[in-house]
């Protein structure tokens, strides 16, 4: 049976959703073709070949391209069975069955249920009323196999690690852990894997990086919603990475509190290769960080600054300004604590116009803030409709949106766009701006290591993605 696994967008990485279910798939018998239209052409031939189409949603604007990929899709092949799954798949399942024709929906550790489901309809033929047997979230542990990443575009045709002066390092991305062991209330991970995590083995995660490195990986991302959920784990594995690869560069995602808690391994990333860590900030008010349940404080993250300044490790804070509970005052607050923290060049300007979202099962809907401010679930933007109190905030949120998207397609710096994010706030506050008066780095340059495209995985597409896609 001809199999497709068709990835929209997986922050410019190349899917790791799409290489570990086709190991999976092949070792089942399977003929796998994996399509991931954020960089390869429309594939009519694949899609309409394919008795089973099973769509990959990690994120929330992975899922919105798919929505709007699925007309095309079903117009080319109406009779395949469509499988959707990934972390967004559960949480709008009610959607995908209905408007865009799912038969089977897989969340949590998705590749058993799909190994199942391609078992069941080569035994009992297949089609588009295939019921669902396997239940839609699955936490059971699988014995992982090692992705199979020969049928995905090269390395080099994904998002690169800018490290200024036009030097770009080729990335690759691997998972060595999933779910997480926190409970943060807007965490689209949280109604899906409810304080759970799954750990990948240790030689199975280095196995996958090499065959990366062999194909011109020189930066590793590490996928893991939390890479500090499991230390004992997480440490050996950049040991190993560190001794076999000595010259490879990584990244991974940390959480405030266990930058805290784990403040003497920042010097055990440093010196294994880590370039920098995204660290989910979110806020610098304490009380929304409570109504979060982020677990940590202000200070907490301001003594995160210092920590990795004297370990010379580089931290990359995400953030969502623009909630219920935010105000003009408070959006000005935070650029303030940036500009006096020394950070300005530490943060993508998209971090700066974040809205939140609200998706299906979010640990916020049982929230007495969060209600009062609550509308109808919008199934086609997956998310529940609020209105924020000031209206002079969704202003803000529009020119601030305006000015990032603006200034990253005029290739200006991160400096340039805060400039003028910093003006709009001032004026929001009828306020005129200071002046600001930026520390230069001491090798004169502004530019920190990023990865060349710094989306977020709870962010509506932009215009430039909707038009490309």
């Amino acid at each position: 049976m001809n199999v497709l696994l068709l990835s929209t967008y997986e922050l410019g990485h190349q899917p790791f959703g799409l290489a570990s279910p086709a190991a999976f798939l092949t070792d089942a018998g399977a003929d796998v073709h994996c399509l991931d239209m954020a960089v390869d052409a429309f594939d009519e031939t694949a899609i309409r070949a394919a008795e089973l189409i099973a769509i990959y949603l990690p994120m929330h604007t992975a899922t919105r391209l798919a929505s709007m990929a699925m007309p095309r899709i079903r117009s080319i092949n109406p009779s395949a069975h469509l499988c959707f799954y990934g972390l967004y798949a559960p949480l709008n399942a009610a959607y995908l069955r209905t408007e865009l024709g799912g038969g089977t929906i897989l969340g949590g550790e998705f590749e058993g249920g799909l190994v199942n489901l391609y078992n069941s309809l080569t035994t009992n033929g297949s089609g588009i009323n295939v019921p669902q047997t396997d239940p839609i979230i699955s936490l059971a542990k699988q014995d992982f196999r090692l992705p199979r990443r020969d049928g995905l575009a090269a390395l080099s045709r994904y998002a690169y690690v800018d490290m200024g002066q036009n030097v770009h390092r080729v990335v690759g991305y691997t998972e060595a852990s999933r779910g997480c062991k926190h409970l943060c209330r807007h965490c689209p991970v949280v109604p899906v894997y409810n304080g759970k995590f799954r750990i990948v083995p240790p030689g199975l995660v280095i196995d996958d990086i090499r065959q990366q490195v062999e194909g011109g990986a020189e930066h590793i991302t590490f996928g893991d919603p939390d890479f500090f959920n499991g230390i004992g784990h997480a440490i050996p594995v950049v040991e190993a990475l560190h001794e076999e690869f000595p010259e490879l560069s990584y990244d991974a995602t940390i959480k405030v509190e266990h930058l805290l808690k784990y403040a003497h391994h920042l010097e055990t990333l440093v010196r294994t290769g880590c370039l920098f860590v995204t660290t989910a900030v979110e806020a610098v008010d304490d009380h929304v960080l409570s109504i979060l349940d982020k677990g940590h404080s202000r200070d907490d993250f301001v003594e995160v600054i210092e920590l990795a300044r004297r370990a010379n490790l580089t931290i990359s804070p995400t953030f969502i300004p623009f909630l219920p509970w935010s105000s003009r005052e408070g959006y000005l607050e935070l650029l303030q604590l940036l500009v006096q923290q020394g950070m300005v060049d530490y943060v993508a300007p998209v971090q700066l116009t974040i809205r939140l979202l609200v998706p299906k099962g979010s640990k916020l809907l049982a929230v007495e803030d969060m209600q009062k401010h609550l509308g109808t679930f919008d199934a086609a933007a997956l998310s529940y409709q609020w209105a924020h109190p000031d209206p002079a905030m969704d202003a803000l949120h529009a020119q601030v949106s305006q000015a990032a998207e603006a200034g990253d397609a005029e290739g200006a710096t991160r400096r340039e766009i805060f400039v003028e994010i910093w003006r709009l706030a001032h004026a929001a506050c009828g306020l005129n701006p200071p002046s600001l008066d930026l520390p230069v780095a001491l090798d004169g340059s502004d530019h920190k290591p990023c990865l060349s495209e710094p989306w977020y995985c709870c962010a509506e597409p932009t215009a430039k993605q909707i038009a490309e896609f």
